[in-house]
């Protein structure tokens, strides 16, 4: 069994420790009318652009998310940080400019160069991976933001095991080409999802606003398409199926049903010939000169 599908299947006990630990309101997090910034890199943005979304949808306070590379001057309350690693350059670089804004930093490795750049460091220790594909630390990250947010299903745990156990969509594995869908927080979770299928398997994939796919993705949709939709988009399905695409959606939480795209993503790149754990040109941490 390959490390990163024994860390997906981790997620349920470690989405339990997460939850726990946001439901605790852990030092350093916005306080509802900040004016926050979110940061990350690859994985870390998508899980940054899903909470930043639910954050002022919450009415918690205007949010925003960037890449590290591409934060603007412009002047916030707090910025928050995701990095697996804690040594990823252009987030130490963020961390590093923010001058007196209070900033946080979300990491699996605490013993790093980003607890001397963040003022606050939570550190989720027990979502650490070996693999370079993220998984599991990504979902808890969303998974303590989401209970602290107080908007994190009571059942969210019971649905990563459902995650877990329910069989893929039939015929997934022999389409070539991989749409995600998604509309507000899961939009985030939509591009993620993309790049998992593009990480591990080397598949083409892509990833929209929902009701952005009608004007002019779809024409690309076929016979040997799959169209994911995280959260629903019945409204689109009709559209979809007849151009011959194969789709999926289900009625899990949007979190959950990332599960079932990482369990797609490790599937299809076994049936390819590939190592998931060691995908092509990436390595666990991007350090620049």
């Amino acid at each position: 069994m390959t490390h990163v599908l024994r860390e997906i299947a981790s997620q349920p006990e470690c989405w339990r420790q997460a939850l726990e630990l946001g439901a605790a309101d852990p030092a350093g997090l916005p306080e509802t009318g900040e004016r926050v910034a979110v940061i990350g890199c690859g994985t870390s943005l998508y899980m940054a652009q899903a909470y930043a979304t639910l954050r002022e949808r919450a009415g918690q306070g205007e949010t925003d998310a960037f890449p590290a590379s591409e934060l603007p001057p412009r002047r916030y309350d707090r910025l928050v940080a995701i990095t697996r690693s804690g040594t990823t350059t252009e987030v130490l670089h963020a961390l590093g400019a923010a001058g007196d804004v209070p900033t946080v930093a979300l990491t699996a490795d605490p013993a790093t160069p980003v607890s001397a750049a963040a003022r606050t460091v939570i550190a989720l220790e027990f979502a650490d991976e070996r693999s370079v594909v993220q998984t599991r630390f990504a979902t808890c990250v969303l998974a303590l933001l989401r209970a602290h947010l107080g908007q994190a299903p009571d059942d969210l745990v019971a649905q990563a095991e459902t995650a877990l156990a329910t069989p893929l969509p039939e015929g997934a594995l022999t389409r070539r080409r991989f749409t995600f869908l998604g509309r507000g927080w899961t939009g985030g979770l939509a591009r993620e999802a993309a790049l998992k299928l593009r990480e591990a398997a080397l598949a083409w994939s892509e990833a929209y606003p929902a009701l952005e796919y009608r004007h002019g993705p779809i024409s690309l949709a076929d016979e040997e398409s799959l169209v994911w939709f995280f959260g629903g988009q019945e409204e689109l399905l009709d559209d979809v199926a007849r151009t011959g695409a194969l789709t999926t959606v289900t009625a899990l939480d949007p979190l959950a049903d990332l599960v079932r795209a990482q369990r797609l993503a490790v599937e299809l790149a076994r049936t390819r010939g590939l190592d998931p754990d060691n995908p092509r040109n990436l390595t666990r941490s991007v350090i620049l000169p």
